[in-house]
């Protein structure tokens, strides 16, 4: 079950990219490459006076990679934003640490493992499958006090260990376009400045439908990869900001957990 939902990630991954590739193809050559933004209704000649579609189109081939790269920013950015939602829960999480450090202290074993029920998050996941072993362990005649709360650590280890995919999901995804992007960007900069040397280099006049071409693919190119890394960046930093946080209050209320289990054991 675990192999065929990895499976299935990587197969939503892959959709993404190679739709977000279709799209920004299809903006690049439909939207931005339309005749109506070009003089003479040729999208070979100069984009319209002021017209910024006609003028991005004159970014060359590499502009449409580079829209589907924000695209894959813009989808990411909203899925990671849902699932962390989703996975912080209903309420602060402040909030629920206090209380479920409350309930511990008060030996309201069966009061704490309702309210990770009811607050539904990844913290709540980890503290509900260490309550289930908190009580089994409690009970159990075999083992030595020191083993049982190596035991209660192993498998609150063990349930974080389950939770932190699923928060860091897709995460590297953004990481790589913060670096990805910008070179990208580059590799269409250096095009569109060959291309603006070439028609300086020229006998005589130079060209300066060519010479504006090879400056506007530059700026473009350039533009469009600072923009996508930009984007990955503070999201990147975000949503870690946002897995960290969550981590901190696992580790502290686990922390909580089994000092109170060791407490109850003398």
């Amino acid at each position: 079950m675990k192999t065929f939902l990895e499976a299935l990630r990587s197969i939503f991954v892959i959709a993404i990219l190679v739709l977000a590739l279709l799209a920004g193809y299809l903006i690049w050559s439909k939207v931005m490459g339309n005749p109506a933004n070009f003089e003479g209704g040729n999208p070979e000649g100069a984009a319209l006076q002021g017209n910024y579609l006609g003028i991005v189109y004159k970014g060359g081939f590499v502009v449409p990679v580079l829209i589907a790269v924000n695209l894959i920013v813009i989808t990411f950015v909203i899925e990671r934003f849902i699932m962390l939602s989703i996975a912080s829960g209903r309420g602060s999480l402040a909030k629920f640490v206090r209380k479920f450090q409350n309930l511990l202290n008060e030996d309201k074993i069966e009061e704490a493992s309702a309210l990770c029920d009811k607050q539904r998050s990844s913290l709540a996941n980890v503290m509900k499958a260490a309550l289930d072993r908190y009580r089994e362990l409690q009970n159990d005649k075999t083992l030595e006090n020191d083993q049982k709360v190596v035991s209660l650590q192993k498998h609150l280890e063990e349930a974080t260990a389950l939770e932190l995919p699923v928060l860091s999901r897709n995460i590297p995804v953004i990481a790589t376009i913060v670096s990805a992007s910008v070179l990208i960007g580059l590799f269409g900069t250096v095009l569109g400045m060959i291309r603006a040397f070439g028609a300086l280099a020229t006998a005589g006049a130079p060209d300066a439908l060519a010479l504006s071409e090879g400056i506007s693919e530059a700026l473009v190119n350039t533009a469009f990869g600072i923009l996508g890394s930009v984007l990955a960046l503070i999201f990147y930093n975000v949503f870690t900001t946002k897995i960290d946080n969550m981590t901190y209050k696992i580790d502290e209320a686990g922390f909580s957990l089994v000092q109170t289990f060791s407490a109850s054991l003398k």
